[in-house]
């Protein structure tokens, strides 16, 4: 296999591990997700430390709950600073959700309003974390299934602004543009070009699921289990366009959480979004 761009990823799910650290496949880095690994000691910490001394590794949180008017839970801050300062991860990111209410914690990244409360409530959250850890977020654009009617920003304004507030960039993940633009009507070129080119700090990648909820009406999961559908890399071609002056530096993955395939199937999957190829991938 020939060497990937300096630019791609791929998650690094637990079937893959021994692989990785036995083949060295040609890929430019990877990404674990935080909460794994908040524990001492074990075989998948060792793994983990023998593949970070051959690849740089990204960090991609789903618990810290960034949304959360109750603000941050210390435990979870403290856990999470233990792994930074073990591993030092080239990326750090997190959602635009929240997930627990005091002692309350629920299995999803919920969405949020995009009023001025909801924002300053994110960025307060943000700008203590990143103090604590002293480290910058990245911050995900979530895949959604509802609105809040109260809402005063549009999802891509409010991403915007809250990363021009705290300084966290943005993971500007384009499946999940697609599948939100999908389930409430809006337009995801509009969504694309209202992101400022020079705030986007990474690009996620991944598959869904299209559901049928009767014979006329369907909704799409964000379900990380299949391939990057037509549409998805149509929007990601549309997405290098606008990043242009700033594409060379930000780093792109793909993301298979369940059904994982083999690990030459992820590579050639990622293998498709190098940008300096994509003009004749699909001619």
């Amino acid at each position: 296999m020939k060497s990937l761009s300096t630019t791609l990823g791929i998650g690094l799910r637990y079937p893959h591990y021994q692989q990785v650290l036995a083949e060295k496949p040609k890929i430019a880095w990877l990404e674990v997700h935080s909460e794994n690994f908040m524990f001492k000691g074990g075989p998948a910490m060792d793994l983990l430390t023998s593949i970070g001394n051959h690849y740089p590794l990204s960090f991609h949180g789903i618990g810290l709950s960034l949304g959360s008017a109750t603000g941050l839970r210390k435990d979870h801050l403290k856990r999470l600073k233990k792994l930074i300062d073990q591993f030092q991860p080239f990326l750090l990111s997190e959602h635009l959700s929240w997930s627990n209410m005091g002692k309350t914690f629920l299995p999803d990244l919920l969405p949020i309003p995009y009023t001025h409360e909801s924002l300053e409530v994110f960025a307060d959250n943000i700008d203590k974390a990143q103090n604590y850890l002293n480290r910058s977020f990245l911050i995900e654009n979530p895949s959604s299934y509802l609105e809040y009617n109260i809402s005063n920003y549009a999802e891509a304004d409010f991403l915007a602004a809250l990363s021009k507030k705290t300084g966290a960039k943005i993971l500007l993940d384009i499946n999940n543009v697609f599948v939100s633009c999908f389930n409430h009507g809006w337009d995801a070129h509009k969504y694309i070009k209202a992101i400022p080119p020079q705030l986007v700090g990474e690009i996620h990648l991944a598959g869904h699921t299209v559901k049928q909820i009767d014979p006329i009406n369907k909704i799409l999961i964000d379900s990380h289990d299949n391939f990057v559908c037509q549409e998805v890399w149509d929007l990601y071609d549309f997405t290098l366009q606008h990043l242009a002056t700033e594409l060379e530096k930000i780093p792109v993955l793909l993301e298979w959480d369940s059904d994982i395939p083999s690990l030459d199937v992820l590579l050639d999957e990622i293998t498709k979004a190098d940008a300096s190829n994509r003009h004749s991938l699909y001619a």
